[in-house]
């Protein structure tokens, strides 16, 4: 990866080597059980992984957006519910680097860098799914504090979080609806229920959980910034490094499932020769190669543009929508490629097939990629008048 600098290279093949010697020989265990890997965390702790967005003074090893990516793809090689671990925590880092009050940031970015502070995000709402607008989760001032109600689901890490940024409206009535959004950085109290941990046909091990809030008060110094109405364009490009970072997720997955994929079709043989000599099964491999060296190109491309400070949301759809489908496809083609042992949970193929339609729902699901991209398509190549 020559847009790695040698230190960063150095970080990402740290994180390679933590993956093959210590996830990889627990994750089917761990992952069949749904345990939360508690000890792998820890260990992601101490390698700095939580503060590898947040640089100074706050944090020790900020990396680029291009290596960011690179070390989420070596996580989600070994187990993509660990770089599920830190991807939301790492989009509210963000938030807080670009929108926050120097006091938000003393306060919490030292802790968030070293994990001891983990956070998330929550934005859906049980009705609402993508379209953020027609949230209902309401925010009132009340003097000196606001007071949230309403419901949010699908907050990964909601159980062990201790930070959420939470999206909702400070002004139910302002039309259009987006400017009368806000995002709070909420910390648990009464008033905030985990409802339930919702279940998955993958992603297991981390919870993904709903979260009720009734009459929750936290103090107005919690909006995320110094000005009511601005949450929803702050969290729509947080969201850019979210996408990039499911799309870092998605190539993952599909490297494990064409890693293990070459090896097996080495070893396995049939009709007197190893099976990739076959030319249904090696023409898989190739398009499998292919199609995850493409992906990842996008990947790079949007994590650049992100660092040059430009909007990405165009980049950074097409990185997600293109590398999560890409997944599905590889994940897909590696149980063929291992035929009647890539349907038993013997082998870790059934598991990446598990896995890899979360980067199609998650983070915006590909039918609102699409949507995005078209609309940015249109606004940077407008019709001459």
């Amino acid at each position: 990866m020559s847009e790695l600098s040698d230190a960063e290279q150095d970080i990402v093949a740290l994180v390679g080597t933590f993956v093959d010697r210590e996830v990889k020989p627990v994750v089917q265990e761990l992952e069949h059980a749904d345990t939360y890997p508690e000890n792998l965390i820890e260990q992601m702790k101490k390698l700095g992984i939580f503060g590898l967005a947040i640089p100074e003074p706050w944090g020790e090893a900020s990396v680029s957006t291009p290596c960011y990516a690179a070390v989420t793809e070596e996580l989600a090689r070994g187990w993509m519910s660990l770089a599920g671990a830190m991807g939301g925590h790492t989009v509210v880092a963000k938030l807080l680097l670009a929108y926050g009050t120097r006091e938000q940031q003393d306060r919490y970015l030292p802790a968030m860098a070293t994990g001891e502070i983990r956070a998330a995000m929550a934005l859906t709402e049980p009705g609402g799914g993508s379209d953020l607008q027609a949230m209902r989760t309401v925010a009132r001032r009340d003097g000196d504090a606001y007071v949230v109600n309403g419901t949010k689901t699908w907050i990964t890490n909601a159980r062990r979080s201790q930070l959420i940024a939470l999206l909702c409206k400070t002004d139910p009535t302002a039309d259009p609806p987006h400017s009368g959004m806000s995002i709070l950085l909420v910390e648990k109290g009464p008033g905030f229920t985990l409802s339930r941990d919702l279940p998955k046909l993958g992603y297991k091990g981390v919870e993904s959980c709903e979260i009720a809030l009734d009459d929750l008060r936290v103090p107005r110094s919690a909006l995320l910034g110094d000005q009511e109405g601005k949450g929803f364009a702050q969290m729509m490009r947080g969201l850019e490094i979210g996408r990039i970072q499911v799309a870092s997720r998605a190539l993952g997955v599909g490297r494990a499932a064409l890693e293990d994929s070459i090896r097996y079709a080495q070893e396995r043989h049939s009709f007197g020769k190893p099976i990739w000599r076959h030319q249904s099964v090696g023409n898989l491999l190739a398009d499998m190669a292919t199609k995850l060296t493409a992906a990842r190109q996008l990947v790079m491309f949007a994590a650049r543009r992100f660092d040059r400070g430009d909007r990405a949301d165009l980049e950074a759809g097409m990185a997600k929508l293109f590398a999560s489908e890409v997944a599905m496809e590889v994940a897909l083609n590696a149980v063929r490629v291992y035929g009647g042992y890539g349907y038993s949970t013997e082998f870790d193929v059934e598991r990446y097939f598990r896995d890899a339609p979360l980067m199609i729902v998650g983070e915006g699901t590909n039918e609102i990629q699409r949507t995005v991209i078209a609309r940015q398509l249109v606004n940077r190549f407008p019709i001459a008048t």
